[in-house]
């Protein structure tokens, strides 16, 4: 099983990352490398278990399933049922730690995932800097600081 690990310091209160993250429909008023979403039968965007079906500014679709949301925890899961990057079993998990110190977020993503052992450092790239990393500095860059 492959690992990808990716954090992020977010110069805002943890509580008001979270108002926009926790929305699993939302990736498009945040990732700047999607295009458009949607939640599949009309579910709710927090309901667990609902699909989540969005495409890539690149052309790409990729269909997502919320595993678990935790208002309590600041986290959400999510595993990928269909995509154009040829993993398999994958689970992402976004979490959000308070930083008292500054009021600041701790964001943290990660994901496992099996994949072919040719395609495991480029998706190990690929996740961790093109997904990951550019998103959370996004987020950063959205709180203005």
């Amino acid at each position: 099983m492959t690992k990808v690990y990716v954090s992020s310091v977010i110069s805002a209160p943890a509580a008001e990352v979270w108002k926009l993250v926790r929305n699993f429909n939302g990736l498009p008023g945040w990732a700047p490398f999607v295009a458009e979403s949607r939640i599949e039968q009309n579910a709710q965007a927090d309901q667990i278990g609902c699909i989540r079906n969005f495409t890539l500014k690149d052309g790409g679709r990729i269909r997502e399933r919320l595993l678990a949301l935790s208002d309590y925890d600041l986290s959400c899961s999510y595993a990928i049922l269909e995509s154009p990057m040829a993993v398999e079993n994958y689970v992402a998990t976004l979490s959000l730690t308070p930083i008292t110190d500054g009021n600041l977020t701790l964001a943290e993503w990660q994901a496992e995932f099996d994949c072919a052992p040719d395609r495991e450092a480029a998706l190990m790239h690929h996740i961790g800097n093109s997904v990951f990393q550019t998103a959370l500095t996004a987020l950063k860059h959205r709180f203005g600081r």
